[in-house]
């Protein structure tokens, strides 16, 4: 299946150059070495608890399900040994072909800059080429910088009737 999404370079705001494609499954080294760049809190955040290393075994794996089971966007900048992914947003396709679950994670030095906007948007407007209906996402509640932004490009927010300290964040895509 043909990517959902076209290679694009965006300038943020603080006037860096991001180039913003589709993950591919040769990028479980990067991806790897992105984890390990992540600060403590932004490992809280995107994981929703304390996680000390990450799971290779579970990136390889959902490496394997994109492009069909779902939608992967990293963003990347150039490095002495190629590339930095500096960022990604990813959404996992549920069973009814209808939904997705997406999640994002943004590189501590590139926080404020609006990356994490471009990969939303990027994802979003993947999500509706697919034809998805609808895309949900999972924020903690002290989550306050991700949970504007959803409100930003129009998520409604909800508490979680499970989990008090979590937020769904939900956005109509379209028919």
């Amino acid at each position: 299946m043909d990517s959902p999404f076209d290679d694009l370079d965006v300038s943020l705001r603080d006037g860096r150059v991001v180039h913003v494609r589709a993950v591919v499954p040769t990028d479980e080294a990067e991806l790897v070495q992105a984890f390990g760049r992540l600060s403590d809190e932004a490992r809280y955040m995107r994981f929703m608890g304390s996680v000390g290393e990450l799971d290779v075994e579970r990136w390889r794996n959902a490496l394997a399900a994109f492009p069909e089971g779902g939608i992967g966007l990293v963003a990347t900048v150039p490095a002495d040994d190629g590339i930095d992914i500096v960022g990604s947003a990813v959404c996992f396709i549920e069973r009814d072909r209808t939904r997705c679950e997406f999640a994002i994670t943004v590189a501590s030095r590139f926080g404020g800059a609006g990356l994490a906007t471009t990969l939303m948007t990027a994802l979003i407007d993947a999500a509706k080429r697919r034809g998805l209906r609808e895309m949900d996402g999972f924020v903690l509640a002290v989550n306050q910088p991700m949970l504007r932004l959803a409100r930003r490009l129009g998520f409604s927010i909800a508490p979680d009737p499970d989990d008090g300290s979590v937020r769904i964040c939900r956005l109509h895509l379209g028919p």
